[in-house]
């Protein structure tokens, strides 16, 4: 390569402000130093990447490829110096963890700050997955630590209790359903839902479920989390199906909360880490810290 970063950020700037004088005031520099740049990568590149008009200057067709590989360049170095900060301010170590919408929602909050008090320097980088992503990104390493309920194990993981919970199904005080003791999923179909949104585990769990049996969600409102779910179903809007563990004591007297006659439905939450893996330190202290909350 005969071109620099700076090159790809003057040709970024002359394109966004379509003019090569305003271009060169935005990178402070002179419209002679930016002309230079422009060249500088249109010889390395064997084209063209803009093109003069009346009101200034147009990218290419290779110059439209070119802004596109440029941003996507630049915005991940601007991430990688993000991710990189914490370590010059006295960060210690970092462990990616993977989890299902049940244990973020539920269990995962009050673990972390227990395990955030014995070990203040370090950072979890925490992203909500559905299980069968989780196990995925395991095996190919892109997750250090994984939580989540799974069916089959995979032979390379290993797996570790962490908790037992329940789906239930809220309902309206005096929806057709509340004198129910337990209901099938199939009953549950005929009403509308109140879910999370869209992308959440939960709701892909339970839209796989509803095809598994010929049947889908009405989906009348998608929210953000079970709070929310739990506080519009004791409005009357719909039903919704939740962790047990995410009712509140508040929420619970708004809602009446039915047993969900399915296997499904009791969740065994494992924590999943690699079985051939790196040395990491900190990943241990946290799934040593999950278990030690687990008995707790």
């Amino acid at each position: 390569m005969h071109y620099d970063l700076v090159d790809l950020r003057v040709f970024l700037a002359v394109l966004d402000e379509g003019n090569l004088s305003r271009g060169a005031v935005r990178c402070n520099l002179a419209p002679s130093s930016v002309s230079a740049r422009i060249r500088t990568l249109e010889e390395a590149v064997g084209t063209r990447l803009l093109q003069r008009n009346a009101r200034g200057v147009s990218s290419t067709p290779a110059g439209v490829v070119l802004a596109e590989h440029a941003r996507r360049l630049l915005a991940q170095l601007e991430q990688m110096h993000a991710d990189l900060s914490p370590f010059a301010q006295g960060v210690t170590g970092r462990v990616i963890l993977f989890a299902n919408t049940n244990a973020i929602n539920s269990f995962l909050p009050d673990d972390l700050a227990y395990f955030f008090n014995e070990h203040p320097s370090v950072r979890v980088s925490l992203e909500e997955r559905n299980s069968g992503t989780i196990v995925a990104a395991l095996v190919e390493g892109r997750a250090d630590v994984g939580v989540m309920a799974v069916e089959e194990k995979h032979p390379l993981l290993e797996y570790l209790p962490y908790r037992v919970d329940e789906l239930v199904l809220a309902v309206p005080r005096g929806h057709a359903l509340s004198r129910k003791r337990a209901v099938r999923f199939s009953e549950c179909l005929e009403f509308p839902f109140i879910s999370l949104l869209q992308g959440a585990a939960l709701h892909t769990f339970l839209v796989r479920h509803a095809g598994d049996i010929g049947g889908r969600l009405d989906l009348r409102v998608q929210l953000a989390g079970y709070e929310a779910v739990c506080k519009l179903v004791g409005s009357g809007a719909g039903i919704g199906l939740v962790p047990r563990s995410a009712v509140s004591g508040d929420a619970g007297e708004r809602v009446k909360l039915i047993t969900l006659a399915e296997p499904w439905a009791h969740r065994e939450l494992n924590v999943g880490l690699r079985k051939l893996r790196e040395p990491n330190f900190y990943r241990d202290e946290l799934v040593a810290c999950l278990s030690r909350r687990r008995k707790s």
